[in-house]
């Protein structure tokens, strides 16, 4: 049916093909009416448009009655048709400005329902903190609370606080209210750090010190190493300010007060050190790569051993006014209070000290040599008593036993008199501190000066001889004699009772008769020093030798007094040398003698 449909139609447009338009043939009443034609006979469709104009003409009639009969309606359809085309534009350009509005309102409703949320979840979180508001409080208090302990010094309160804060901090890491409470509570334990630190740069005994430790290993802020090297810096500065406070205008006072501050502020950091830590032998290398803890105080102790041996190096330089001797003992006994903790340093002390005391000499020589040579330069052979024949009063006696006495007979010559009492004030003063060890230095360094004044008799000598009576010239003669006679061994003997041979010889591991062959050891050299004077001497087969002495190292009373009158001493010198007075010693007058 449907494939003669489709014939008919196509057989339909090829006959009545451009007889009407396209869109006719999509009507589906024009194509039943098409099939109607196409059935009818030639009468039936010879009359069929007659039909088609009556029936055209009826329904335009019908048409123009309709349209009589009902005009009004048509005008108000018209009307309404007309309205409801205005009220349509309207509404459609109504709807397009609502359409143009709704994303901006839609946005906005998104916009306060999220604020909404955002109200409600803040109301709820507000009801939420008004039932925990204690606790809260609590939390938020916690920097203040913090800071008070810490400023009170209620260490213990300090570090629990701290640590429930750490706890806090692993679970409620990302919050900033917590974030801020462990910053402000880290800035107080920085606080607590300071004052601990401070608490051991201060004069703090043993207990507290312990507490102190044990507060900073709790803090948990340095290992073990550092907390050594901390402790000890921190009781380091503490004990630099004390030394700092000593007045340096005097070296004795000064050293004096250094060695007891150390003694006794050191002995205790040591003790203190070693009651808070345990060491191992610092010798030993710890394993593994650790860090030697016991290395660490032993450098801290020969440091603060070498700072004081520099301080004493200073001032003894600077000079201690004679006293070496009270000064060696405090420094011995110090460093033997110090062997008690394994810092022995009593064996460096020698050295210095040797040092000073042989400087000293030298000094105290060399000033004895310029004395002499100025007096050389103003001096002149005069007649004395006792070489006229004139008689002395008798010296007595020294009163002391064993005791040495000096030539009466360098009382006639006052050079001689004076340079000799010069360097009996430097024995005495060697003789305070007189290590065994400068007996080669202190022989060879009077040595040196006593072949000085030889060449200076000799200077003398020469500028007056051409100028010598005979009497000046027997004079002369007799100076030299007593130069030679009466001061050098009178010197080699005052070496002998400084530097005793038999004490020598047992250093030295050589029986007492062979330290000859140690030449300037204990003695000078006679020979080498009248050398240049052999010919003005009188010619002996052998200068008496003077037979060793072992008497006692009081020299304080070799002194002179030139006075022909009765001696009177002019001047005492007492020195202050850890408690022991010397005696007075008399000063040398020059005194003038006329020829009768």
């Amino acid at each position: 049916m449907a494939a003669v449909d489709v014939e008919d139609e196509s057989i339909l447009a090829s006959i009545f093909k451009d007889s009407f338009p396209d869109s006719w043939r999509d009507n589906p009443d024009f194509a039943a009416y098409l099939s109607e034609l196409s059935s009818f006979g030639v009468e039936k469709l010879s009359r069929e448009p007659e039909r088609l104009a009556e029936e055209r003409a009826q329904i335009l009639q019908q048409t123009r009655e309709l349209a009589f009969s009902n005009y009004q309606t048509f005008i108000r359809t018209a009307d309404c048709t007309e309205h409801i085309y205005r009220d349509f534009g309207r509404v459609e350009s109504s709807v397009s400005r609502l359409l143009d509005k709704l994303p901006g309102f839609g946005e906005k409703c998104r916009g306060f329902m999220k604020e909404a949320e955002e109200i409600g979840a803040s109301r709820r979180m507000n009801s939420l903190t008004l039932n925990r508001h204690t606790e809260i409080l609590e939390i938020l208090e916690i920097p203040q609370l913090m800071d008070t302990c810490v400023r009170n010094g209620y260490y213990e309160e300090a570090l629990e606080l701290a640590a429930y804060v750490k706890r806090l901090e692993k679970k409620h890491s990302a919050l900033p209210v917590i974030q801020g409470i462990v910053r402000e509570v880290r800035q107080s334990t920085q606080l607590m750090l300071n004052q601990l630190l401070q608490q051991l740069r201060s004069n703090s005994q043993l207990p507290v010190c312990l507490r102190v430790i044990g507060y900073l290993r709790r803090m948990d802020v340095f290992t073990e190493a550092e907390l050594r090297v901390k402790f000890l810096q921190a009781r380091g500065t503490w004990l630099t300010s004390i030394l700092a406070a000593i007045p340096e205008d005097d070296a004795y006072f000064h050293i004096t007060k250094t060695i007891e501050a150390c003694r006794v502020h050191l002995f205790d950091i040591i003790t203190q050190y070693r009651a808070i830590f345990s060491d191992e032998d610092p010798l030993v290398p710890p394993a593994g790569g650790q860090v030697n803890e016991g290395a660490i105080f032993h450098g801290w102790v020969v440091q603060k051993v070498a700072e004081f041996l520099q301080t004493l190096d200073r001032d003894l330089q600077r000079g201690v006014g004679g006293r070496l001797d009270s000064l060696l003992g405090q420094c011995m006994y110090f460093g033997l209070s110090f062997s008690r903790v394994g810092a022995d340093f009593r064996g460096q002390l020698a050295p210095m000290f040797q040092q000073v005391a042989a400087e000293t000499f030298r000094r105290a020589v060399q000033e004895a040599v310029d004395k002499f040579q100025e007096d050389m330069n103003l001096y002149t052979l005069i007649a004395l008593p006792s070489v006229l024949g004139g008689t002395i009063p008798p010296v007595a006696p020294s009163s002391q036993p064993g005791t040495l006495q000096p030539p009466m007979a360098l009382l006639d010559f006052q050079p001689l008199a004076c340079f000799l009492n010069n360097i009996l004030s430097a024995f005495n003063d060697l003789r305070l501190c007189c290590p065994v060890g400068l007996a080669k230095d202190v022989s060879e360094c009077l040595e040196d000066a006593l072949k000085m004044v030889t060449r200076q008799i000799l200077v003398f000598h020469r500028a007056e001889e051409s100028a010598f009576s005979s009497r000046e010239k027997e004079l002369f003669v007799q100076f030299c004699c007593s130069y030679a006679e009466d001061l050098l061994p009178f010197l080699n003997r005052c070496l002998q009772v400084l530097f005793p041979p038999a004490q020598l010889a047992l250093i030295l591991g050589v029986p007492a008769t062979h330290l000859h062959r140690y030449g300037g050891l204990g003695c000078v050299d006679v020979a080498a020093i009248l050398e240049p004077l052999d010919f003005v001497l009188p010619e002996k087969e052998t200068l008496a030798l003077v037979p060793e002495v072992d008497v006692a190292a009081e020299l304080s009373s070799l002194t002179f007094d030139t006075q022909i009158e009765e001696p009177e001493p002019t001047r005492s010198d007492a020195r202050d040398s850890g408690g022991e007075a010397t005696e007075p010693k008399e000063e040398i007058q020059d005194e003038e003698f006329s020829l009768e």
